[in-house]
């Protein structure tokens, strides 16, 4: 399928990072049974709120952060760097797909990313060091440029998904031939929506899951297995043939 199609578009979730050790949200042992999340109202109105989202983000409580790409996301580097792969839209927030080797421009990440902050109210990137020190005098985290909150670029609960990356990702499946699923439940909406737009208007999707999906039936394909020893047997597939 991927030698057939000229324009792929790779949709990711929790299980193609799991395999690099960052954890998942939402099963047994994941982030949200061991700490309750922050929603993003709380984070606007209460300062104790910012202090704790903070502290989890200074001891990197939640472990987004800091592990390194696995098999699954070089494999995912090398087709984009092919061409094959025109974009990768990602409901992870751990940045390994641009450590892998992907190009900012072609991940689209439509719920944030953890490894740095931005304003809320201008959009100003900021990176941690530079927050250490309020942070540890107990000071508020405001925006160097406008004075604004700062809150890491995450989509937290209760805040609006991004209107940008969204369209970018309706666009992107809209306009590939071949969507593959690499670790999604595709139970998290809108973003579980964009395989669904691909193969509707006429994609062939592939859904690569450790456990079924609701979507298992649209698929052209579907493999429970492993990403990161499947994806290397797929690219040396593709090497040798």
């Amino acid at each position: 399928m991927i030698r057939a199609a000229d324009r792929v578009l790779v949709f990711t979730g929790a299980g193609i990072s799991t395999e690099s050790g960052i954890p998942d949200f939402r099963s047994p042992g994941g982030v949200w049974s061991k700490m309750k999340p922050i929603y993003f109202q709380d984070f606007v109105s209460d300062r104790d709120a910012r202090r704790e989202a903070w502290k989890r983000v200074f001891n990197r409580t939640a472990g987004w952060v800091g592990a390194t790409p696995n098999t699954g996301h070089l494999a995912i580097a090398e087709l984009v760097k092919q061409g094959k792969v025109g974009a990768v839209v990602t409901q992870n927030v751990d940045n390994l797909h641009q450590d892998a080797g992907v190009p900012d421009d072609k991940v689209i990440e439509v719920h944030g990313n953890a490894s740095y902050a931005k304003c809320l109210e201008c959009g100003m990137r900021h990176e941690f060091e530079e927050l250490r020190a309020p942070w540890e005098n107990d000071e508020e985290i405001i925006c160097a440029a406008c004075a604004g909150l700062l809150k890491t670029a995450t989509i937290s609960f209760g805040q609006a998904m991004p209107e940008d990356k969204m369209a970018r990702a309706t666009a992107e499946a809209e306009s590939c031939d071949l969507c593959i699923v690499l670790g999604s439940s595709l139970a998290v909406y809108p973003a579980a929506g964009i395989p669904v737009l691909a193969a509707r208007a006429g994609a062939r999707l592939v859904i690569i899951n450790r456990e079924p999906t609701d979507l298992d039936p649209y698929a052209s394909l579907v493999l429970n297995t492993e990403i990161g020893t499947l994806m290397d047997e797929v690219m040396l597939e593709l090497e040798t043939a």
